[in-house]
């Protein structure tokens, strides 16, 4: 089916998630929605839950416009939150468990959530918000006992997920997406990978993460199709989960694709349904067209606060190292990504002329949470300014040259540099801390720390990386630290990161603490 054809499959509903929901249930009904460790749900069983779960959040005091934080591994409790706050017309705030208790407290001190459901992670002490463990349990005591939502005052345009996301004032913001923009970004992945109404999708990434939600969660919602959970990703049991749940789909980033390529081919498992992969990169592709049978590999290009914008056509030329070109929707009438590349004027810059790519999207967030600074500061004349430098060729696709905010890629999530300059540098035995990104043998970043110690003071590599690991999330910590006599300055006194971003040597004079025999550093 065209992915067009897979839309008309489902009676039109009025761009909220719930009508999207009761549109999939009319049609398929008994198919799989939710599959999640060994147990599944159909369409009907998990609307009727998302419901009884909606009733059951309304008498805990959760109204239109609330926040409901969810602090846990991958589970179906993601996806039952999601569509059941959706009814009542409030916020899922979703957040990485991985957070120390300190970056915990900041996120829910900022979105001041009315519940926090999680699963045993360390969170902070309840100050505006109240905590509730989220278990097998309370979704069987919503199931036995809780009354259906049936009526809910929602609109297209209310607020649905606040996504968390770094930024280079080194605290995060809260990026707020809309019920219309959920389900439209889920319609633009039909058309990106043509799902189809059978199509079974693996997610892997973490569900706080903008590409499972509104690539994965919102194409199956889109589609109609099944949406396999898995709790966390594990390369060395990929292929066996593959093998024993039967995805024909599924979303990566680069590093994953890059582990997989070089795991041992013992744990590959033949026979696998998997045809298609978004996010695979050019350095693996061939292993998996070739080795493991995948043959629809497709990449683009999106960021949390506008998701989906360039991809690689699933049905044309695909150009190997590319971003793509720009996304569209599966209906040609309605519109979609508008982009241009442009100078520090905003003036646009020719063919293969590098510039900073500028969006105008559908799929577009409607601010950041209680920061209209931040906000105004990301639009130029009613474009999106992405901080990403690019190169367009003639036939118009879509080159990444490099970021030009202060943003570290690693594990598939943006890092703030400067938050990591602030941590470091809090340490009492340093006197400054600058962070950059240094290549990953896997794609993507490694964290690299140049650290100036203060006078007299005596401080280690891996004293500074254990700091880090105290007070950071473990993707945070550094794999790289050289200490040094001094940092280079700006004019106005500011660390010269273009500088040491150009200086070659800094990786090779650095102490790489993978290296190193210490097991006490999480995240190196």
């Amino acid at each position: 089916m065209t992915p067009l054809e897979v839309l008309a499959l489902y009676p039109a509903h009025d761009g909220t998630i719930p009508a999207a929901i009761a549109a999939r249930v009319a049609v398929a009904g008994e198919r799989d929605c939710v599959v999640f460790e060994g147990q599944s749900w159909s369409w009907a069983s998990f609307a009727d839950l998302a419901a009884r779960a909606a009733g059951y959040l309304e008498a805990q005091g959760v109204h239109h416009g609330d926040r409901v934080a969810l602090v846990a591994r991958n589970s179906d409790a993601h996806v039952l939150l999601l569509f059941a706050l959706a009814r009542l017309g409030a916020i899922l705030v979703p957040i990485n468990p991985a957070l120390t208790p300190a970056e915990s407290s900041y996120v829910l001190d900022l979105v001041e959530p009315v519940l926090v459901f999680h699963d045993g992670v360390d969170l902070p002490p309840p100050t505006s918000w109240r905590g509730v463990l989220w278990d097998a349990a309370v979704i069987a005591d919503i199931d036995a006992a809780a009354p259906k939502l049936v009526a809910a005052n929602v609109t297209s345009d209310d607020i649905c997920l606040i996504i968390m996301t770094s930024g280079t004032t080194g605290f995060p913001k809260g990026v707020m997406h809309s019920q219309k923009s959920f389900l439209a970004c889920g319609e633009g992945f039909v058309q990106r990978m043509h799902l189809q109404p059978t199509e079974r999708m693996l997610v892997v990434l973490p569900l706080f993460h903008v590409n499972a939600l509104f690539y994965s969660v919102a194409g199956a919602l889109a589609a109609g199709c099944s949406l396999i959970i898995a709790a966390r990703f594990s390369a060395s049991g990929f292929w066996q989960l593959v093998r024993d749940t039967g995805p024909t789909e599924v979303n990566m980033i680069e590093a994953m694709g890059s582990i997989l390529a070089n795991r041992p081919r013992e744990e590959f498992r033949p026979g696998h349904a998997l045809r298609k992969a978004y996010g695979v990169r050019s350095h693996s592709e061939k292993v998996f067209r070739e080795e493991f049978g995948v043959q629809d590999i497709v990449v683009g290009f999106g960021m949390t606060e506008a998701p989906g914008a360039i991809a690689n056509p699933f049905d044309g030329l695909r150009k190997s190292g590319s971003m793509g070109v720009l996304g569209r929707h599966p209906d040609p009438a309605l519109p979609w990504t508008e982009a241009r590349i442009v100078d520090d004027n905003f003036v646009d810059v020719g063919v293969d002329e590098v510039g900073e790519l500028v969006l105008r999207t559908p799929v577009q967030m409607r601010g950041y949470w209680r920061d209209e600074a931040q906000t105004e500061a990301a639009f130029r004349d009613g474009w999106f300014c992405s901080g990403d430098l690019v190169r367009r060729d003639a036939d118009g696709f879509f080159f990444f040259v490099s970021r030009k905010k202060d943003i570290i890629r690693r594990r598939g999530e943006n890092i703030a540099g400067a938050e990591l300059d602030r941590v470091v540098g809090q340490h009492p035995a340093v006197q400054e801390a600058a962070a950059i990104p240094v290549p990953s043998d896997l794609g993507e970043d490694e964290i690299l720390i140049v650290a100036v110690p203060r006078a007299g003071a005596g401080v280690t590599e891996r004293e500074i990386a254990d700091w880090c690991a105290v007070h950071l999330a473990a993707h945070k910590v550094p794999r790289y630290v050289l200490l040094a006599s001094e940092l280079p300055h700006t004019p106005t006194h500011k660390v010269a990161k273009t500088v040491l971003r150009a200086d070659p040597t800094l990786k090779s004079r650095a102490v790489d603490l993978a290296a190193t025999t210490g097991q006490g550093t999480r995240g190196v």
